[in-house]
C-alpha cells in the first residue's frame, strides 16, 4: 500500500485546517482574549477602585 500524497490530498487536509480554524480555534480565541482583558480590569476596579473624579 502506498500513501498518496498528490493535490487532492493537501488540498483535503488544508481544507478541514481551514475550518477547524475558522468555526473552533479563532472564535475561542477570540472570547477567552476579551474574557481575560475583562478579567483583568475587574481585578484592577477592585484594587484601585472604579474610575472617576475622586471623591
Amino acid at each position: 500500500m502506498t500513501e498518496e500524497t498528490g493535490p487532492g490530498t493537501d488540498k483535503g487536509k488544508e481544507t478541514r485546517l481551514f475550518l477547524f480554524l475558522v468555526i473552533c480555534l479563532f472564535p475561542l480565541l477570540s472570547v477567552a482574549i476579551v474574557g481575560g482583558y475583562g478579567f483583568i480590569v475587574w481585578m484592577y476596579q477592585l484594587m484601585v477602585g472604579p474610575p472617576g473624579p475622586p471623591s
